[in-house]
């Protein structure tokens, strides 16, 4: 018998032979897909150098998720205050909140105070605080309002809580040039508190410098050193994420409560490591598994492809945002099946947006988009859409992973303002005379209104025709304006025509050409139209300034859905989005009677065509004068 440990025979040494080959194989096989930049999910191996969890309040630590809290004023952090108040209150007041333990305590300050943090590493860094007003001794901290900031930023400005039974978590990504971070604190009657807070390094490349600008189409560049904060982080189509299940210990919200409309949207999960690209989105981007789940276009739950699926967030207008989309291919079975187009305010965020094509062509695979919505085009109400390419071959699909909403901090002197310490001491002076014009002006302008509203009023009283939403599908209302707002009465229903996506409008007339127009009236102009299974439309935009055109605007939708006739264009839908007016109407072909009667080149009409067109008039006439 062979030795142990030797080879036993040919046999043996063919399975060795065998095991080698195979190894080269192998490695044959992950040399290609390293040439291509695609790695498999990787260990997340960052140690941030900068790493402050403080429960403020607490005399002790405090372990939440496995994170561990230092008590207030331990070293090396250091606190800078008057008087030394550390509040707390029962846990079954705070039990149902995510993270309960840190909202049982609060420092409690009755004069500007601060913390300040050694900072190792310059750069990147999370700055998180959390709220809970409670009651404690003669403290009321429900009514506390006071202002935030760090040596450079404004993070808050006369905050008050707006909810006082709920916590408020807010979350900023500051670039720290200073080797000290300080978070100064000043009541502006009376308190301020805080419960806790977090100072954590990032990876520098967190936030990559350039993104492109959805409205003008542009490059912006200087993200890396622009001050954020996190308004929004959402898993699409799957579950909550807890800071302990992320890799930079951040939440991730669930989606369905934006949606609007949840009956063209399915999700998808995907049990299978995700894939990297070199270059590309790491795990540090975002969690495996955001990029394991997803919320997808179900077309097949609706008989019309020209469908989106949107989610709708309430932000602060007058701000830019950074929003990042999360994409990765978990639902298609072979490469170049996936063609979507992604929309943010009703603008193009991606336009026929090929995922194999991002990844390198695998599936899988992750990856993210950063756009910027200029302060310009946001408003209160901030849309995020997912709909079929307009690609002839594409499938009408599409698909989200996760969101960022994140607001960029301005100049403008609001709440979270990139400030300039030089000028301090003139900025009392120039908001004070700022103000004194902008009262004037403000007072000039009261007046005018108000003598222009008595004249209105005495004349009628003012009803308008004012978009809303309804389940995620938008309709229309008729609205009654009063003094302090807008009374909803009745409205439209589904039978008044197919609803359009403005978005949708707009590629139907390439972004309403004016080379495209065929006629203009007093309601506004007519667009010849092409929809994306190549229907010809007339496409009638209004005036929404006009209250004639409001007006029409409902008469039109009223009557048309009601009435069908052979000498009246028949109305195939409308649109309302952003505050806009527009009825879609099938195409003439042919042209008018007037084109076929006189000095056109298209075929005159015969005496019996010219009879039936009169009768059919003279009947449409009678009908109406009925």
């Amino acid at each position: 018998m062979p030795a142990a440990g030797r080879s036993g025979g040919p046999g043996q040494v063919n399975i060795m032979m065998g095991r080698r080959k195979l190894q080269v194989v192998t490695l044959a096989i992950l040399c290609f897909w390293s040439s291509a930049g695609i790695c498999k999910a990787q260990s997340v191996d960052f140690k941030p150098a900068d790493s402050y969890l403080v429960d403020c309040g607490s005399a002790k630590g405090t372990t939440v998720l496995g994170r561990d809290f230092a008590a207030d004023g331990a070293a090396p952090v250091t606190v800078a205050t008057s008087q030394d108040i550390l509040a707390g209150t029962s846990a079954n007041g705070v039990s149902s909140f995510d993270n309960p333990v840190l909202y049982q305590t609060a420092r409690i300050f009755t004069s500007p105070s601060s913390y300040t943090f050694p900072i190792q590493k310059q750069g990147r860094h999370f700055v998180r605080l959390y709220f809970y007003p409670f009651i404690y001794q003669s403290y009321d901290l429900s009514t506390a309002k006071f202002t935030v900031s760090t040596q450079d930023v404004l993070l808050l400005s006369d905050f008050q809580q707006p909810d006082k039974t709920a916590p408020l978590f807010k979350e900023y990504s500051l670039n720290i040039t200073r080797d000290q971070l300080v978070i100064s604190f000043k009541p502006s009657n009376g308190i301020a508190f805080i419960n806790a807070i977090e100072v954590i390094s990032v990876p520098d490349d967190l936030i990559a410098d350039v993104a492109n600008m959805v409205n003008p189409v542009q490059q912006y560049s200087g993200l890396t050193t622009q001050s954020l904060e996190t308004v929004y982080r959402v898993n699409m189509g799957g579950p909550k994420v807890f800071p302990n299940n992320d890799t930079l210990s951040r939440t991730w919200q669930k989606d369905q409560k934006y949606i609007l409309n949840p009956s063209v949207t399915k999700t998808a999960q995907y049990g299978k490591a995700i894939n990297y690209r070199k270059g590309g989105a790491t795990p540090l981007t975002a969690p495996d598994i955001v990029y394991s789940t997803a919320t997808e276009l179900a077309a097949s739950n609706t008989s019309n492809a020209l469908f989106n699926m949107t989610w709708q967030f309430d932000v602060d207008a007058g701000f830019s945002y950074l929003i990042r989309f999360h994409f990765c291919d978990i639902v298609s079975k072979a490469l170049n099946q996936l063609y979507f187009n992604a929309y943010v305010g009703g603008f193009f965020a991606q336009h026929d947006l090929d995922l194999s094509e991002q990844s390198v062509n695998q599936l899988a695979t992750a990856i993210y988009v950063d756009v910027v919505l200029s302060s310009n085009d946001a408003s209160s109400k901030l849309s995020i859409s997912i709909g079929p390419s307009t690609l002839n071959n594409a499938l009408p699909d599409g698909i989200l992973n996760g969101l960022e909403i994140m607001k960029m901090g301005s100049g403008s002197g609001s709440a979270f303002t990139v400030g300039n310490n030089g000028s301090n001491k003139k900025l009392p002076i120039i908001i004070g005379s700022v103000l004194g014009v902008v009262g004037l002006l403000i007072i000039v302008l009261v007046v005018v209104l108000l003598c222009r509203r008595k004249k209105t009023d005495d004349k009628q009283h003012s009803k308008t025709w004012m978009p809303f939403s309804i389940n995620g599908l938008t309709s229309l209302s008729t609205g009654s304006r009063t003094s302090y707002g807008t009374t909803l009465t009745s409205g439209l229903n589904g039978s008044y025509g197919y609803r359009f996506a403005f978005n949708v409008l707009q590629e139907a007339t390439n972004n309403f050409d004016e080379s495209w127009v065929i006629g203009v009236g007093g309601f506004g102009k007519v667009y010849k139209g092409a929809l994306r299974d190549d229907t010809k439309v007339a496409v009638k935009r209004g005036n929404p300034k006009s209250q004639q055109g409001l007006n029409e605007f409902r008469t039109e939708i009223e009557l048309l859905s009601r009435l069908r006739h052979r000498h009246l264009v028949s109305l195939i839908g409308y649109c309302d989005e952003r505050n806009e007016m527009i009825l879609v109407y099938e195409y003439m072909e042919n042209g008018t009677v007037k084109s076929h009667l006189y000095g056109s080149d298209n075929p005159s009409l015969n005496w019996k065509q010219r009879l039936e067109i009169c009768i059919g008039a003279a009947s449409l006439g009678f009908f109406f004068s009925c």
